[in-house]
């Protein structure tokens, strides 16, 4: 819950914005310069605001002409950050397809980047960190890197945070050969890391010990639900052939069963 809420209405949104998202100045094409200096502070400070960036798309869907590719691409790749969460599609569905921008000064590069994006969100998503990272540092994404991650405070650790939430959710143990692959750290880089985890990493195996929390630790729980059949339907009753069948549909609802809870 406190992440929905978070989600909603970060605590770093000012009244301005607020007003803006959650009010039909949202529609105003005039307020797109606000929202877009807005998005810039967020990555400038390490801070996200889905709503708000969602609200920029929805400008440039009703006012082409407002179109900016780099703003664009900057709120994919906040988006990126935000994973398990389902904001990269949320922005995705908000891009229509149309024709590049003649308009622009230099040429448009979101048909260009937009499918090495869905790629680096596709691997973020199946949890194949060491192929997003391979990916991330390939020349295809040298112009990604230069221009715009360059200037995204944080975007690797947030990447990295990506990871350590689908790691700690999924392993007690892992060695820190493969746990840097995630992270694409190594040695005291990777060490610093783990500790700032509160995680602790065995120097004489290199096994990394990840302590137990409700998502890796699995319990058996037996479920059982009893219910009570009605009194017109008392084994004492004479029978007829519609008696029998609600009895077989109420007998039918008790169930009981166990579900093997992470």
């Amino acid at each position: 819950m406190a992440a929905t809420a978070a989600w909603l209405s970060p605590p770093s949104r000012t009244e301005l914005i607020e007003n803006l998202v959650s009010g039909v100045d949202r529609y105003n094409p005039s307020n797109v310069g606000i929202l877009e200096d807005y998005l810039y502070h967020q990555i400038r400070s390490e801070e996200y605001d889905c709503l708000a960036n969602l609200a920029i798309l929805k400008l440039y869907q009703f006012n082409p002409d407002l179109f900016n590719p780099d703003v664009v691409i900057n709120i994919l790749l906040k988006a990126l950050t935000a994973e398990p969460f389902p904001d990269f599609n949320l922005c995705i569905s908000l891009l229509d397809d149309r024709p590049p921008n003649s308009t622009l000064d230099e040429p448009d590069p979101l048909p260009t980047l937009l499918p090495l994006l869905m790629n680096l969100y596709n691997l973020l998503h199946q949890c194949r960190f060491s192929a997003f990272w391979v990916l991330y540092r390939s020349d295809d994404l040298e112009v990604i890197r230069e221009n715009y991650t360059v200037e995204c405070a944080g975007f690797e650790n947030a990447i990295r945070e990506v990871a350590a939430r689908s790691v700690k959710a999924t392993f007690t143990r892992i060695s820190s050969e493969r746990l840097g692959t995630y992270v694409d750290l190594s040695g005291p880089e990777l060490e610093a890391w783990v500790a700032k985890q509160r995680w602790t990493i065995d120097s004489s195996t290199g096994v990394v010990s990840i302590p137990p929390n409700p998502d890796n630790q699995i319990e058996s729980v037996v479920i059982q639900e009893h219910i009570k059949l009605p009194r017109e339907f008392s084994f004492t009753t004479t029978f007829g052939p519609r008696s029998i069948y609600l009895i077989i549909v109420e007998l039918s609802k008790v169930i009981t069963h166990t579900v093997q809870v992470k």
